[in-house]
This record gives structure tokens, C-alpha cells and sequence, in this order.
């Protein structure tokens, strides 16, 4: 982080000096009031999307993609909701727009419940938790490798019914 240290104008008799403004890559400052202390909020990366499904072909999928250590970037965080009944990827922003895969959804986060960055990224809602957290795997999980690992872990779940 760099400083440029307190205002170094000429004081007149009636001035406060007014701390200069901590110029840090990535946060946009909110306001520069004289006399006002700065707010300084992050400015936002753009928020991954999230593609939920159900927990079972999700563990299968975590499991497919992380023995084929070939696969681009491996597995990201992956989020499971306190009922048990879903885990959810991480992946690029943008994915939503395309995503058809049956069984699956994926939505826009816009950031809502997450903070990125250098900055804890905890989940909110009720008893939802990390299966793989993000300081645990890398930054997402590459769409068409997560596209793959579902339709595989589908095929091994009706494969595995179809046995009983």
C-alpha cells in the first residue's frame, strides 16, 4: 500500500491538515471531504457466478475433476448449503449466460454474500459452508471441465442406481 502522508499545502491559520488519501491498487475511494475522514471501499471484481447442483453429482465431480490433475486449474471453492441437498462451484462470471446443462443452475452472485480479493470470503446464508475453500484451491472451476466432470458423475451415479 502506498501513502502519500498528510496534505502538505500551505496551512492558513484556520486549516486542519487533512490526511491524504492511502492510494491502494483495486479500491475506489467514496468520498474526499476536507475535514471528513475518507471512506475507502474495495472496488469489486467481478463476482463469479455460481453453478449449484445436487450434492451427490457434486461430490462425484469434485472427485473426477481433482484425480485428473490434467484438467485446467482443477477444482475451485465449492460451497454446500446447510440442508445437505446442493454444493455450489465457483466459476468465471459470465458462465450463467450459457449454462444449459440439465439437472444444474447457475446464476449471477454479483458479489451478494462474498467478498473477494485479499479479503476473508465467508459464506452467509444459514448453515452454508465450504467444502473447498477458496484459500484451499484455486481462484474457479473451469466451466467445460465442470460441464464434463457432471456428465461423467451422472453417468457413474445411473450406473451405480442401475446395479442395486
Amino acid at each position: 500500500m502506498e501513502s502519500t502522508g498528510m496534505n502538505t499545502a500551505p496551512a492558513s491559520s484556520d486549516a486542519t491538515p487533512v490526511p491524504a488519501v492511502a492510494v491502494v491498487p483495486g479500491v475506489a475511494i467514496a468520498a474526499v471531504v476536507p475535514g471528513v475522514v475518507a471512506v475507502a471501499v474495495a472496488a469489486p471484481a467481478e463476482a463469479p457466478d455460481l453453478v449449484t447442483v445436487p450434492t451427490r453429482q457434486g461430490l462425484e465431480a469434485v472427485d473426477i475433476i481433482r484425480r485428473a490433475a490434467s484438467l485446467a486449474g482443477g477444482v475451485g471453492p465449492v460451497l454446500h448449503d446447510g440442508s445437505g441437498d446442493t454444493l455450489g462451484f465457483l466459476v468465471p462470471p459470465g458462465t450463467a449466460d450459457a449454462w444449459d446443462l440439465p439437472g444444474s443452475a447457475c446464476t449471477q452472485t454479483n458479489g451478494r454474500g462474498m467478498r473477494f480479493g485479499d479479503v476473508d470470503v465467508s459464506p452467509t446464508a444459514g448453515d452454508t459452508g465450504w467444502l473447498l475453500p477458496p484459500e484451499a484451491v484455486g481462484p474457479v472451476t473451469d466451466p467445460e471441465v465442470l460441464r464434463a466432470a457432471l456428465g461423467e458423475a451422472a453417468r457413474l451415479i445411473e450406473a451405480a442406481d442401475n446395479c442395486r
